[in-house]
């Protein structure tokens, strides 16, 4: 019947709303085209040594012991250091190697919590969780020596500040004089140019290159609606590549020219952003090497012939911070970084994500409070959607209005069907009435709320936001629960009791708002509707607490205008 039907609808475009996860499907991996005999020289951890026959990287310093794996500090005090000071970063180059190896984020700490240890975004080479950058030139002739990871730089000064570039220098006693300058902002973007001079008398050709190195893989937040792993904007298309399929698939190579890739986790970047008329070579890769995974993404830039006496250079760019909407926009527009954005994961309603997002954070600013900005936007949402929220309202209040009447009809052809649907539909045409239009603003906030869960769950503006009372952080869920009486009962209930204070409120708006609906004659479909407001509250108690103060607030506008509109009609 059409009830049933209508019924089904719109529980299944609910459940969608809430289930109805995004697939992203990684490219295929392109064919191995580059130059072989320079390739085989950039191994997965930046090394110029040369693979193996298997055409598998060789381990870091060829058939060299391996380092043993130490901590953070032992590994930060295993070689000179120039000292990064900057008023939103603090953190060190490694001169053996020249690599940029430790980044700590000043602004930014694990949890809520003041004292909580600030955020690591690099990690120094040598320790158990390796995250670092490096950039150099591999040659084609492989007896022509290049720097490597084992190159002791001399450098122009102990410290690097927004006001004071550092330039690196080397020569390799044949002639080519390697040359450096690393100059940061006063947020995330460090700028690389590099130089060679040949005195060696003749010509020789170089390939700029460089690469991001992540050892180990990171803990993932695990959700399809959120890309963690390595990505970039490859010939002005996105690629997302996960950290499974970059294992168990082999490496991804793709040509481009300009572009930018790296490593993103859920609020922090790593990326490398080339010259945008650089004709690149991108590859995406893994290994595995002293039992642990190892993630790599580079570029190969195009070749320099460098005659004798002359000198060339390349430059590129380093990203590695927070992911802040209008810090990426403004590097984007700054340096032709196309797509930088993008590294946020704002998903399949990208058109009404960022909008959404941006229009919050106008609200914030004026109002000081996210969860204040977010009650704003739903009535304003709510204001938008009036003319056809109230056609669906009026609707359903005339078929509430009808209830007496259709149940009567049921009653008189319980025996025939057929009879009591042609009944049932001319009824609906003598009163102007349609079904299924109850269903419409469910439709219709299903990209509503894919759009806000996608703002609230992706960008780091929401992360430790707070609302009022208990909610000090609107990306994660409510912390309270029910089961242990909002915390009164000294005991941690396990995950799915985790049932706080405002699911439950959402939930009894839902309930609320369904008892304004027209109720469902067969018991079946009574009970199941009965249900829901349960289910959901179950369910969103592990959403992000500003979607669920969202949804119940929705809910509560709702009820009002449905009142209200029942009252206009003597319902």
């Amino acid at each position: 019947m059409n009830e049933q039907r209508n019924l089904w609808i719109a529980i299944a475009a609910s459940v969608a709303i809430l289930v109805g996860f995004q697939f992203f499907f990684a490219p295929e991996p392109a064919p191995q085209d580059r130059e072989a005999q320079v390739r085989e020289q950039l191994d997965v951890n930046g090394n110029t040594a040369p693979q193996s026959a298997s055409n598998v990287p060789s381990v870091p310093g060829g058939a060299a012991p391996a380092a043993p794996v130490v901590n953070r500090d032992a590994a930060l005090a295993k070689a000179p250091r120039i000292k990064i000071e900057t008023p939103r970063v603090e953190g060190s180059i490694r001169l053996v190697g020249g690599v940029i190896d430790d980044i700590q984020l000043q602004d930014y700490r694990e949890t809520e919590e003041p004292d909580s240890p600030l955020i690591h975004v690099l990690n120094p080479t040598g320790s158990d969780n390796a995250y670092f950058a490096e950039f150099g030139w591999v040659a084609a002739d492989k007896s022509v020596s290049v720097p490597n990871s084992d190159t002791q730089w001399t450098a122009s000064s102990n410290e690097l500040t927004p006001a004071k570039p550092v330039t690196l220098s080397w020569d390799n006693g044949s002639g080519l004089t390697f040359n450096r300058e690393i100059s940061i902002d006063e947020n995330y973007m460090f700028s690389i140019k590099q130089s060679v001079k040949n005195d060696s008398g003749s010509d020789v050709t170089l390939y700029p290159y460089g690469l991001i190195s992540r050892k180990g893989k990171p803990t993932t937040a695990g959700f399809y609606i959120l890309h963690e792993g390595p990505l970039g904007v490859i010939d002005g298309t996105l690629t997302e590549i996960d950290y499974d399929d970059l294992a168990e698939d082999g490496a991804v190579e793709k040509k481009t020219t300009g572009g930018w890739l790296g490593i993103t986790d859920k609020y922090w970047l790593v990326a490398l952003a080339p010259s945008s008329d650089e004709a690149l070579t991108t590859r995406f890769s893994h290994h595995v090497a002293e039992n642990s995974d190892k993630y790599q993404t580079d570029y190969l830039g195009a070749a320099r012939t460098v005659a004798a006496g002359a000198e060339a250079a390349s430059e590129t760019r380093l990203f590695a911070g927070a992911k802040e909407v209008s810090l990426l926009d403004q590097y984007a527009n700054d340096y032709g970084i196309k797509n930088f954005d993008l590294a946020i994961d704002f998903g399949w309603f990208y058109f009404l994500t960022k909008p959404f997002f941006l229009f919050l954070q106008w609200l914030n600013h004026l109002v000081g409070n996210f969860g204040v900005s977010i009650l704003i936007f739903t009535v304003l949402v709510k204001a938008v959607m009036f003319p056809l929220a109230n056609k669906s309202y009026k609707s359903m209040s005339a078929m509430k209005k009808l209830q007496p009447q259709i149940t009567k009809m049921r009653e008189q052809f319980k025996d025939d069907r057929q009879r009591q649907q042609q009944e049932m539909m001319a009824l609906y045409k003598r009163e102007k009435i349609n079904p299924a239009s109850g269903c419409l603003p469910i439709v219709v906030q299903i990209p509503v709320f894919f759009a806000l869960y996608k703002v609230l769950f992706v960008n780091i503006e929401m992360r430790h936001a707070p609302f009022f009372g208990w909610i000090q952080d609107l990306s994660a869920p409510d912390p309270t629960s029910l089961f242990n009486l909002f915390g009164l009962i000294p005991w941690d209930p396990p995950h799915m009791l985790m049932i706080g204070v405002w699911p439950l409120i959402m939930g009894i708006t839902m309930f609320l708002q369904q008892k304004l609906n027209p109720a469902p004659a067969d018991p079946t479909q009574a009970k199941i509707m009965m249900f829901l407001p349960l289910i959901f509250t179950f369910m969103l108690a592990s959403f992000p607490a500003g979607l669920v103060i969202y949804w119940a607030w929705n809910n509560t506008l709702s009820i009002a205008q449905q009142r209200y509109i029942m009252y206009k009609m003597g319902v």
